[in-house]
């Protein structure tokens, strides 16, 4: 049976994607993403969450008239997923917290049971939830909240739909949080007001929880619909209410991280097809950890080499070599992954020694059970080709290369007097155009720093962004890095001491700081 059997219905799963954050998506939520055909989500889900999804996954934004693309109806929706899964499709729709609260997740799973179409509904974290951890909000307290009441501030669209109970919620024994409820905040707090609630009661408002630039704002319930009014405050927002609030510290945990607010825009490759690699990934999730918020723009992309034979041939003559030479983990990846396809293992290197140019490439190969018998002590390719030149005479040396670069490690090693074999074992190419949003952002210069982690990197930011470079400031991995950017005309705001991605990261906080 193939995959799309059209005689079986497809399925749809409602996931519920968390407020903003891209880690605070579920496990089963990503396992979800990742049999996806489509992907129908809320224009505020976080984009890096959609990384989950295969990329021959059709995504589906469902936008707002002032936000992204058209208000899409929930009757269309209904109607697309609906079709979708009777062409045994697998479909995910993401929406933004918890897809059982204020989301019309009812109306949707109503309408696929009636359509005999399989569901399932994976809870995620809720706003309020989540804005109450990292804004530091006490929601439940021992000595001023033991309930929590969820309300909706959207005011009745009709006349006849039943008004809230605002008596009973300025007697409510605990701490109210509003959604959707800025508008509308003049209306909800004179309510509550009228039915006794003290005016001294602590508000807090948390603009864009989770995100990196999430905001706290404090006041009371007498002041708040004023202090909405004043700083002009926008969706999306959560609004607590209660004693609870009075708790909050002026500096939370999410918001004293060293790169708290700071835009960062990495430009390594994201992951190929039917492959667990993902340059960005690990530097996306640092600088993440720390503050910032990441938008991820690869400048190169990598894939197979045009032409396995040559790498097939030196393969099978591995016994042939003194030394095999890696300059990248990707280098690592393809050969020993091609080494494996072609029915070989690691019994086929023999007593060949190892040589990675440094710790990150060191550390993939021992993702492979390998040891490196040489790296560096300076992380380039000049230092590699000195280490190893001191016994390169009569030796014979294969290099695991990109399909561009520099020739200096072959050339140096050849002058010591050794034997030197290259085999292309995976092609990088230029990025042929950026994402017109991050381009925007960019130029308009609301971007703080951009990633700089090869001289092809370099290259190719040039022909995407030209001067708006200038609008950011540039981390540049390497003084060989360094160098490429001055000649293009940029001066980096920073060079990592250590040749490392973890070293470009030091070096920003470092600055930052």
């Amino acid at each position: 049976m193939s995959k799309h059997d059209t005689n079986q219905p497809g399925i749809v799963y409602i996931v519920g994607a968390g407020p903003g954050d891209a880690g605070l998506i579920t496990l089963r939520g990503v396992e979800c993403l990742g049999r996806a055909d489509l992907v129908i989500y809320d224009c505020l889900v976080n984009p890096a969450i959609l990384e989950h999804a295969p990329p021959s996954a059709e995504r589906l934004c469902l936008g707002s008239p002032d936000t992204l693309g058209r208000l899409v109806p929930q009757q269309e929706v209904n109607a697309r997923m609906i079709h979708q899964a009777r062409q045994a499709k697998t479909i995910v729709r993401l929406k933004g917290g918890d897809c059982s609260v204020f989301s019309r997740n009812a109306e949707e799973t109503e309408v696929l049971r009636a359509a005999g179409i399989p569901f399932e509904v994976v809870p995620g974290v809720t706003a309020a939830v989540a804005a109450a951890g990292y804004a530091e909000i006490p929601i439940t307290h021992s000595a001023h909240s033991s309930a929590v009441a969820l309300v909706t501030g959207h005011l009745p669209r009709d006349s006849s739909a039943a008004e809230l109970d605002y008596g009973a919620l300025a007697d409510f024994p605990g701490t109210l949080v509003f959604y959707m409820g800025l508008d509308s905040a003049r209306h909800w707090s004179r309510s509550l007001l009228s039915r006794g609630k003290p005016l001294d009661t602590p508000v807090a408002i948390v603009r864009r929880a989770t995100w990196a630039d999430q905001s706290t704002v404090n006041c009371t319930l007498g002041s708040v619909a004023a202090v909405v009014d004043e700083k002009e405050l926008k969706p999306p927002a959560v609004i607590f209410v209660g004693e609870a609030v009075s708790m909050v510290p002026e500096i939370s945990w999410f918001s004293a991280r060293p790169l708290f607010g700071v835009r960062v825009m990495v430009t390594r490759p994201r992951h190929q097809a039917e492959s667990p690699r993902h340059q960005a990934e690990s530097l996306c999730r640092r600088l993440g950890e720390l503050g910032a918020d990441v938008l991820l723009q690869p400048a190169i992309q990598i894939s197979e080499p045009p032409d396995w034979k040559p790498v097939d041939e030196a393969l099978s003559q591995l016994d042939r070599y003194d030394w095999l030479v890696f300059s990248s983990a990707n280098g690592v990846c393809f050969l020993l992954d091609r080494l494996r396809d072609i029915g070989g293992d690691l019994r086929s290197l023999g007593k060949i020694r190892v040589a990675a140019i440094g710790p990150g490439t060191a550390e993939q190969l021992a993702e492979y059970h390998l040891r490196a018998d040489l790296v560096p002590v300076e992380y380039r390719a000049e230092s590699l080709a000195a280490a190893l030149a001191g016994e390169a005479v009569g030796r014979r040396f294969l290099l695991a290369r990109a399909s561009r670069g520099r020739e200096v490690l072959a050339e140096e090693l050849t002058a010591a007097g050794g034997k030197v074999d290259q085999i292309v074992v995976y092609s990088s190419s230029d990025v042929e155009r950026a994402d017109p949003r991050i381009s925007a952002e960019l130029t308009d210069g609301r971007i703080d720093w951009i990633t700089v982690t090869s001289s092809a990197i370099a290259r190719s930011l040039n022909r995407l962004f030209g001067d708006a470079m200038h609008e950011a400031k540039l981390a540049s991995i390497s003084p060989v890095t360094s160098e490429v950017l001055h000649r293009l005309g940029f001066e980096p705001a920073v060079e990592a001491s250590c040749y490392t991605t973890g070293g470009l990261v030091e070096a920003i906080v470092d600055f930052s700081r």
